[in-house]
């Protein structure tokens, strides 16, 4: 993990890592994350003012690729129960994404 992302995570983490685990599991917000949807985040990122907008761009590009890294910087502060909680509904909406794509090609 290059520098920025690592801080970009640790901000995401210390900022944002509390209240996602004390709103209760978030099956939207985990679906939202999976399919990309992380403009929340990386607005938050460029309105923090901590860093360069090539340290954001960057952090959002990694994101895309691996969205998973951004529910675990989300994670960071979590407990293991949580943490696994989050897990089987990652795994859920990835199953429900692979199910629906196949389900599409066959109709």
């Amino acid at each position: 993990m290059n520098d920025h992302l690592h801080a970009c995570s640790d901000f995401v983490t210390a900022m944002f890592s509390r209240d996602f685990i004390e709103d209760g599991l978030a099956r939207v917000a985990v679906e939202r994350i999976h399919r990309g949807d992380i403009g929340e985040w990386v607005r938050a990122l460029a309105w923090s003012g901590l860093f360069s907008n090539l340290a954001v761009a960057n952090t959002a590009q990694a994101w895309r690729r691996n969205p998973r890294s951004l529910l675990d910087a989300l994670l960071g502060d979590a407990d293991e129960v949580t943490v696994r909680r989050y897990d089987a509904a990652w795994r859920a909406v990835a199953a429900s994404t692979v199910l629906g794509s196949s389900t599409a090609v066959n109709e």
